[in-house]
């Protein structure tokens, strides 16, 4: 039965899989339901065909209703952009239940076209990037069920990601009040063991509970992948399928193992909470590689495999041996205190889970002490550095900048063969490793400096206040990210006298301005010059820099020439901490010193020592970017020539393989529709606003999987990152390119890196979900005297733009004060 056959009318049972263009998402996963042997409503589809005539084939839609049998029938969308993998659509177009009569019908087929452009509906589509003349409408018309019981289930856990476990909700009668969230269902939970929770006098026997399981699992295998399912049972105990699509929410899985691993994401210690492109991960993991095998920390590839993990291009560690390590597992909440109180009581629930018991300490210690000898040539250099740190910090951190300009040296120097694709991608491996191995010597100080600046709170127990240690770490000098966002304030300065320009266009028309050289000289070329290497998530070599793309740069100038009162420009700000931190430095040790004159000593000299090298803890991965942007740089040449190979429509499509396929491709494999599939998963991943932090290798989130914490009084508890409190607007950013901030707006992001640290300037406070105190946003924030509290999950959602809060970095809690606010 072919769709011309009945004028764009036709046959669910007649559907084959190449149709999916004419019939929509909906009709062909019923089609699909259909083939792998479960009972769907019969029915049809009026096809896409028909929606773009712009026409209701009205008799063969009255011919197929009266195969149907007439009578009542349910009218579902089934438009072409509908039930896709990364989109499920779920509710954006309209469903007309216990339609009666061929006029009825008609009507309803009609108003389901007309769903395709509800605000809704339009709205959702271009969240998705999906353009609105890129869709097509059929319209799915079955039989309608009376059923007994009908509802949802899920082949995976939708809250948890746990993809052994099936989740199950069921209501008496028909299942809208499931689908709508109107009704009350009973929630069922069939786990791994086949052990099924759920009410003991609900609306499913464990055995239907089993079916419905059993019939999730062959459409999970038939349709590749987790599957969001309505079902219904009828009187008569017969399962029939309603609909079939993908679970569009889940994270990625991690790489198969055969025992339950535990992983650990750090891409947000670097502000980094965006997908890698795959170019970028792909240098990360080579670079890493490298490392392990240089530092004598890993003999072979595996070792970097299990140092950096691809887990929807984020990185994770897998921490899975250091759980299971006897010695080293208890103190793991603890550590973990840094990342958020929801992580910490994570590690604590694992440390009980069966599946995560103590190795034998035999074998614990055998790996421990082959560990350890292997990390005792990179630890002794360290140690000795770090000690030389403490004796000459001047000397060291004039080494320390010595080699970054060698760094920069070699970078600028280019590659010696620039027409061989091959030898360009043969350089920018190397370059990477070099770099890592320079960043390496640049260890022993940036740790002698943190340990500098955590000692004194042991030495001043008793004597020291809450907050008070920290606030000797405000207005750090010789920290690179803090002298950028100072030049750029200068320059904003310049900008001054051409306001009006800088305010009155949008940044992407100033920056193709500057880069046709159409504007005024305000110092900008020099700052590009020393800084354009940066960017938001600038250890990824696939992102754009400033130097390229400059218009982050101007919608920050835009921020700083707001900021009209004197007292508030950043520098005054820089130089009110830095007296701040020094005027409480002298207090404490004149406090100490009534007590006890060594303590008092002790605690002056790691004052001092934290002071003049904890400003250095950016400059290592600053001087790291030098090799980032030459290896973009490299890259792109790269994707120029296959791309005027014709192997690539566009040069920037390199960052979308990983450095195996791009040496196949310069070797003349086609790689375009690899591009294709990884820059649409790379989009996707951009959208998620939520990454686990703590993931086992069955999906399953450890955060999510906690009990709901306490709703409080209106104050959200995150992790104490910088002292001091501030009250102020909220301003949520989930993006700093093209953000701006009103002076005393109070910051509220997913995570930050350098690349943000200029909105800074003008924020009253900072507000993250992500991080640790030793990160670069809290870091920037001390030296700013601005108060921060991090790892405050959901904020960006729980927090409201224009609510007024006050920040309180010493406690790490955030207080709302006004509940009004956009919604």
């Amino acid at each position: 039965m072919s769709e011309h056959a009945h004028g764009h009318v036709i046959d669910l049972d007649a559907i084959t899989p190449d149709m999916r263009d004419s019939v929509g998402g909906k009709a062909a996963g019923l089609a699909e339901v259909l083939r792998a042997g479960e009972n769907v409503p019969p029915g049809f589809c009026v096809t896409t065909g028909a929606h773009r005539s712009r026409k209701i084939p009205e008799e063969a839609v009255a011919a197929a209703y009266e195969r149907l049998g007439g009578g009542t029938v349910a009218v579902r969308s089934s438009a072409t952009a509908e039930d896709l993998i990364e989109a499920s659509f779920a509710g954006q177009q309209d469903t007309y239940l216990d339609v009666q009569g061929t006029d009825a019908l008609l009507r309803a087929i009609q108003r389901c076209w007309d769903s395709l452009w509800t605000e809704r509906a339009v709205a959702y589509r271009r969240n998705f990037g999906i353009p609105d003349d890129s869709v097509s409408m059929a319209v799915v018309v079955q039989r309608m069920l009376q059923p007994r019981t009908a509802g949802v289930l899920f082949t995976a856990d939708p809250v948890t990601g746990t993809r052994d476990t099936t989740v199950v909700d069921a209501v008496r009668g028909p299942g809208t009040g499931v689908v709508d969230g109107s009704a009350h269902p009973d929630h069922y939970v069939r786990g791994t063991d086949g052990h099924v929770t759920g009410p003991d006098d609900g609306c499913l026997t464990p055995a239907e509970v089993e079916s419905l399981h059993e019939a999730g699992q062959r459409l999970q295998a038939a349709q590749h992948g987790p599957r969001d399912i309505e079902w219904a049972l009828d009187t008569g105990g017969t399962r029939w399928i309603l609909q079939s699509r993908a679970v569009t929410t889940l994270f990625p899985l991690p790489p198969r193992s055969e025992e339950t691993r535990v992983y650990l994401e750090g891409g947000h210690m670097q502000g980094m909470l965006r997908p890698f492109t795959p170019m970028g991960m792909s240098v990360l993991r080579s670079a890493a590689d490298n490392w392990v095998a240089s530092t004598g920390l890993g003999t072979s590839s595996a070792g970097a495999k299990a140092l950096v993990i691809d887990i929807g291009g984020r990185f994770y560690l897998d921490v899975t041996r250091l759980v299971r390590t006897p010695w080293v597992r208890g103190t793991l909440p603890r550590a973990m205190e840094l990342y958020g109180p929801r992580t910490m009581r994570a590690f604590e629930r694992l440390l009980s889970d069966p599946r995560f018991t103590p190795l034998p300490a035999s074998s614990a210690l055998t790996t421990a002490t082959r560990a350890a000898l292997r990390c005792l040539p990179l630890a002794a250099g360290v140690l000795r550095s770090a000690v030389s740190s403490f004796v000459d910090p001047e000397g060291t951190r004039k080494h320390l900048f010595r080699l970054g300009a060698e760094m920069s040296a070699e970078t600028d120097r280019g590659p010696e063969e620039p027409d061989r694709a091959a030898a360009l991608l043969d350089r920018s491996e190397k370059l990477q490793h070099r770099a890592l191995d320079t960043v390496t010597g640049m260890l022993g100080p940036v740790y002698a400096g943190l340990v500098a600046a955590r000692l004194p709170r042991a030495v001043l127990a008793g004597i020291a206040e809450e907050g008070e240690v920290e606030a000797v770490l405000r207005g750090m000098p010789y920290n690179i990210t803090t002298e950028m966002d100072l030049d750029l304030w200068r320059v904003s300065r310049r900008a001054t006298d051409h306001i009006d320009l800088f305010l009155g266009h949008d940044p992407e028309e100033l920056a193709a301005r500057h880069h046709q050289g159409d504007l005024p000289d305000i110092g900008l070329d020099g700052f590009l010059e020393r800084y354009g290497r940066r960017a938001a998530a600038e250890i990824d070599v696939g992102v754009p820099r400033w130097e390229e793309d400059p218009t982050p740069v101007f919608a920050l100038l835009a921020n700083y020439l707001r900021v009209t009162r004197p007292d508030d420009s950043p520098g005054r700000r820089f130089e009110r901490a830095a007296r701040d931190a020094e005027r409480t430095r002298a207090d404490l040790v004149a406090r100490a010193r009534r007590r006890s004159p060594w303590r008092a000593t002790v605690a002056d000299f790691l004052f001092d020592r934290a002071r003049k090298l904890c400003g250095l803890r950016e400059y290592p991965k600053f001087v790291w970017l030098h090799a980032i942007a030459e290896t973009r740089r490299e890259l792109l040449c790269v994707g120029i020539d296959l791309a005027e190979r014709g192997l690539l429509e566009r040069a920037e499509d390199i960052m979308f393989l990983d450095l195996a396929e791009a040496d196949r491709a310069v070797a003349g494999e086609d790689p375009r529709a690899t591009v294709a599939r990884r820059r649409a998963e790379y989009r996707r991943e951009l959208r998620r606003r939520h990454v686990p932090p703590l993931l086992l290798s069955d999906g399953t989130d450890l955060e999510a999987a906690l009990p709901a914490p306490d709703p409080g009084d209106g104050t959200l508890v995150g992790v104490p990152a910088a002292p001091g409190t501030a009250t102020g607007r909220v301003r949520v950013i989930r993006d700093p390119l093209g953000a701006s901030l009103e002076p005393g707006d109070v910051l509220v992001a997913p995570t930050t890196d350098p690349g943000w640290t200029p909105l800074f300037m003008t924020a009253s406070a900072l507000v993250v979900e992500t991080g640790s105190t030793v990160a670069h946003g809290p870091t920037v924030a001390r030296e700013y005297g601005m108060p921060a509290v991090i790892s405050l999950r959901g904020a960006t959602e729980s927090l409201r733009e224009g609510q007024t809060v006050t920040v309180d970095g010493y406690a790490g809690t955030v207080r709302v004060e006004d509940a009004s606010g956009a919604g």
